[in-house]
């Protein structure tokens, strides 16, 4: 039943983009964090669809037609992202970019998909959202089972005299990243000492802080999003404790070091890998830089996420979802990110995580 209407909702926004003339736009969506703690992540999403809609619109469109983007704001809320998905399907637009934060994504999903809708983050990490089996349901970046794994067997390494505390914002993508890098830590053979869940939004954790100083607490392996990360670990070195933060890809971002001041200069963590370093993305990168844009984060994946879509929708010859649906599960994609395809459930297959640091107010390959 639910994929019979799928398909009627498909045929019905098809009818609608086809409507027009030859000339008639095809309308794009991005949805995410435009406000809020977030915004500075949800800024590098809005860049990266704006800049792929230029050049593909600079190449003569899709099928045609001009792309032209409709974006909203979910805040990375949860309530915010139905209402956000809900305008975007009023609006009748036939792909999204979105939604940044798993809490949003995973809600907005069911609309979409009963609407019709194509969706394809670029950042939501959280195997929740392509494992409950939605056909319209892709995702560019990698999954935190894939990011807790290397996360769980680093602590692992690091030796079993090491007091380690696990952390986690309380948000989805943060209770899901902490739980699958404690299971891995266990995994291979090691344990935490302190397995714990702040406040969200809180200005000070230093209560937190004492308590991990307190315990011996050498490494904190923090799950959750970069504002919280920053504070914690300032924290810290407000009280001159030499607590050794590792964490998730949130962090790749020039808002945490902003945040940090110097206290986040040797933080490690995991992200997806970098496309700023790809040979065949240095002209783009400059083009961002050019007009006073550093396209770090999540940036370069919403553009190749408008990419896929566009090439799925040029070998499918159409730009009905169903027939975009199966021509992105069918097909690989030249990509800004390299060549990307997806698997049954619409996830990307290639890029995979990697280590940083923070160093000199950059973030580097950790060597």
């Amino acid at each position: 039943m639910k994929r019979k209407l799928l398909r009627l909702a498909a045929a019905v926004a098809f009818a609608t983009v086809e409507a027009g003339s030859a000339g008639a736009e095809i309308l794009i969506g991005m949805a995410g964090a435009l406000t809020g703690p977030n915004a500075y992540q949800g800024e590098q999403q809005q860049q990266g669809v704006e800049m792929a809609i230029v050049d593909i619109n600079a190449a003569g469109g899709v099928l045609g037609q001009q792309l032209r983007l409709i974006s909203v704001d979910d805040a990375c809320d949860s309530g915010q992202a139905v209402a956000a998905a809900h305008k975007l399907v009023a609006e009748k637009v036939a792909f999204v970019v979105g939604h940044q934060c798993s809490g949003a994504s995973i809600p907005a999903a069911g609309i979409y998909e009963r609407a019709g809708v194509i969706q394809m983050t670029p950042a939501s990490t959280s195997p929740q959202l392509t494992e409950e089996g939605r056909a319209n349901v892709f995702r560019i970046c990698g999954r935190d089972d894939q990011q807790g794994a290397i996360a769980g067997a680093y602590l692992a390494a690091q030796g079993q005299d090491t007091k380690i505390a696990i952390l986690s914002d309380g948000s989805i993508y943060g209770k899901g990243l902490s739980e699958e890098t404690r299971r891995q830590l266990r995994n291979n053979g090691g344990a935490e000492t302190i397995y714990d869940q702040l406040e969200l939004g809180l200005n000070d954790y230093s209560p937190l802080v004492a308590k991990l100083q307190a315990t011996g607490i050498q490494i904190a392996y923090f799950a959750g999003y970069y504002r919280e990360a920053a504070i914690l670990i300032r924290n810290a070195r407000e009280q001159g404790y030499n607590l050794q933060m590792v964490s998730g890809d949130s962090i790749a971002s020039e808002a945490f070091i902003q945040v940090t001041g110097g206290a986040g200069e040797g933080t490690v963590f995991t992200s997806f890998r970098d496309p700023r370093r790809n040979p065949g993305a240095a002209s783009l990168v400059e083009r961002f830089r050019q007009k006073g844009f550093e396209p770090e984060g999540y940036t370069l994946y919403s553009y190749g996420a408008v990419q896929a879509w566009a090439q799925a929708v040029a070998k499918a010859g159409s730009a009905e979802p169903q027939a975009v649906i199966s021509s992105l599960r069918s097909n690989e994609f030249d990509t800004i990110l390299g060549r990307v395809s997806f698997d049954a459930k619409g996830d990307v297959r290639q890029p995979g995580f990697e280590w940083f640091i923070w160093r000199s107010g950059q973030y580097v390959p950790l060597e």
